[in-house]
């Protein structure tokens, strides 16, 4: 199976399914068996069609007499697929983008007579007109943000900030990960994996982070397989080294909305494998997954189990010098690594705080008398990230923010909270405060 025919299942089981295209796509892709070179193709489409859905219907309506109202939503899948590869990918002939699109077309809409030549017709006319298309000139179109997404960024960011952040969430995420320091070296891990063919550069301020390229499957390296590395943005791990874990003691630690599960392995490791770290999820499949990842990192000092972090345990209650809770959240910090986030219907996220609030409040429960408790999520917003702490801040007399230990980049002056934005600190978007409970 080609990487085409695949993208066009993904999209079309993400549209159907509501489906994560990060998900579905990893499934379609081994299900297919595709190889390297077609992998890569799959993913490159699938998230570049998912990215400039807006600016690809801006060129779709110029090319259609019917501004494409009535199309059906595999023809409209299909078009998207081969605009994209008109339009942005100077690699792929014209020929193939147009035939391979047109054969999709006959396959998976039988039902559609004259589909075929309508798809033919209408991506012949964009090749011919590429250099006289009208550009999109508002953000909508230009960046496949929808209007009512960009007015709620505004309320924290705007003129150029917001704008370069819409412009980081159409760009291809590098590939992050931490080096396993039990087992290995920075130094180490660089010269194995480059004697793979892996690139390989340091990241711009977090100490023990590669940027990759080129690695293909990472199952099939060795030095994954050995546990030298495990896939990590920096935000998370920074958020790990804000709580400021003491190597070789045995500090009790838990991560309560761990999957999928880099957090819980960064505090293993920075304990130097002693201490406990409890690691937690509500979903069974995902502590499977927690529990292979530690297995294949030799974390021997990290425990995972599932448990709601909303549901309150008592035997925990004031037991844990250390409570990490990246709680669940619009995800508006990833769109770069999930695209389709920014179709999600922002109404439907509007009750995230109190679920945080009420996580954060159970989770303080558990943090020792002078412990200490990192909130955490992959959103740029206020409301469930500033809002939640101070509101958690007026109930709870006996937690106060703390300064965040952070990189020397960020300059000296913080007051326990922090948000990072896409695009401007190799990071995803990601907010971290760090909260003291009281001797």
């Amino acid at each position: 199976m080609s990487g085409r025919e695949t993208a066009l299942q993904v999209l079309m089981a993400c549209r159907k399914d509501g489906g994560w295209s990060n998900g579905v796509l990893k499934a379609y892709t081994a299900r297919n068996r595709l190889d390297s070179r077609e992998a890569a193709l799959a993913a490159r489409l699938c998230y570049g069609v998912l990215q400039n859905r807006g600016k690809l219907d801006f060129y779709l309506n110029q090319l259609l007499r019917s501004k494409g109202k009535t199309l059906h939503p595999v023809v409209r899948d299909i078009l998207h697929l081969g605009l994209y590869q008109l339009l942005e990918m100077d690699k792929i002939p014209d020929s193939a983008a147009v035939n391979e699109a047109v054969l999709l077309t006959r396959q998976y809409c039988p039902g559609q007579k004259n589909a075929p030549g309508f798809v033919n017709g209408v991506l012949r006319n964009a090749a011919r007109s590429r250099d006289t298309l009208k550009e999109p000139q508002d953000w909508e179109s230009l960046y496949s943000h929808p209007a009512e997404l960009i007015s709620l960024f505004k309320e924290r960011l705007g003129g150029k900030r917001l704008e370069a952040m819409l412009r980081a969430n159409n760009e291809i995420a590098p590939l992050a990960v931490q080096v396993n320091t039990l087992k290995t070296t920075v130094e180490g891990l660089t010269k194995t994996l480059e004697a793979q063919g892996v690139e390989v550069r340091p990241h711009s301020f977090m100490e023990n982070c590669l940027i990759l390229s080129g690695t293909g499957n990472l199952e099939h390296l060795s030095a994954f397989r050995e546990g030298l590395f495990y896939v990590q943005d920096p935000a998370s791990k920074l958020a790990v080294q804000c709580a400021q874990l003491p190597e070789n003691q045995d500090f009790q630690v838990l991560d309560c909305c761990a999957a999928p599960g880099g957090k819980s392995f960064a505090a293993a490791i920075a304990m130097g494998g002693r201490g406990h770290v409890t690691s937690c999820d509500i979903h069974p499949h995902k502590i499977e997954l927690i529990q292979k990842g530690a297995q294949r990192l030799g974390l021997t000092n990290l425990n995972a189990m599932v448990q709601d972090a909303a549901a309150f345990v008592p035997q925990w209650e004031k037991t844990m010098d250390a409570v990490l809770a990246d709680v669940p959240c619009s995800g508006y910090g990833i769109i770069r690594k999930k695209p389709d986030i920014r179709y999600k219907d922002p109404k439907t996220m509007e009750n995230l705080p109190a679920l945080q609030g009420q996580i954060l409040a159970n989770q303080a429960r558990y943090v020792k008398p002078g412990g200490v408790l990192i909130y955490s999520t992959c959103t740029i917003l206020r409301r469930e990230n500033e809002g939640v702490v101070e509101s958690f801040l007026q109930e709870h007399r006996d937690f106060s923010l703390e300064k965040l230990p952070l990189p020397p980049v960020f300059g000296e002056e913080n007051h326990g909270m922090l948000t990072l934005i896409p695009g401007e600190q190799e990071t995803d978007g990601f907010f971290i405060s760090r909260l003291r409970r009281e001797k």
